[in-house]
């Protein structure tokens, strides 16, 4: 009696977890990758640094058509990202950082590149190739000086689409 007991539980619980995964919203589901380190404002946001909305909940979700230069990736649900008056931490740096992405789904990636100004400063090509979950970039920051906010932007090879996340930055 306990045996059947004990395989009904597992069961209905078996069923419950392919339910709940089915009815997921796709957009847990789109999740994909930030800059981790230094902290990035949608890491701020994770972290509880900086009060802000949903992207708390889904740092990695910061997608929209390759090409922009805005820090939400042109998503309105995340348009606090693009406010530079939120109350951003800003990390002191030297003439070269070293960026780290946290990627929860590692798609094809066609390059990795970073912005001062609109201007871009650093491209990495990975041809295509599918990246770890973490990859570190190194990005030379000379001629620089001052407080900036860098955008940082993985362009996926496959799509459409690009992943933004952008840091702010005081250059010594």
């Amino acid at each position: 009696m306990k045996i059947r007991s004990r395989i009904r539980s597992l069961a209905a619980v078996a069923a419950a977890t392919a339910l709940t995964f089915t009815l997921m919203p796709a957009g847990v589901a789109s999740a994909h990758g930030y800059v981790s380190a230094p902290m990035s404002r949608q890491a701020q946001c994770a972290a509880i640094m900086v009060q802000c909305g949903g992207i708390k909940w889904e740092p990695q979700s910061v997608e929209g058509p390759k090409g922009l230069m805005s820090c939400s990736g042109g998503n309105s649900r995340f348009a606090e990202l693009d406010d530079d008056n939120h109350g951003w931490h800003v990390t002191d740096v030297g003439n070269s950082l070293t960026f780290t992405w946290t990627l929860t789904a590692m798609h094809s990636t066609a390059n990795w590149e970073y912005f001062i100004g609109g201007q871009r400063v650093a491209n990495f090509n990975d041809h295509g190739a599918r990246p770890p979950s973490t990859v570190r970039h190194t990005v030379d920051l000379s001629g620089y000086n001052g407080r900036h906010t860098i955008l940082a932007r993985w362009n996926v090879a496959d799509t459409s689409n690009a992943f933004y996340s952008c840091v702010d930055v005081n250059i010594r």
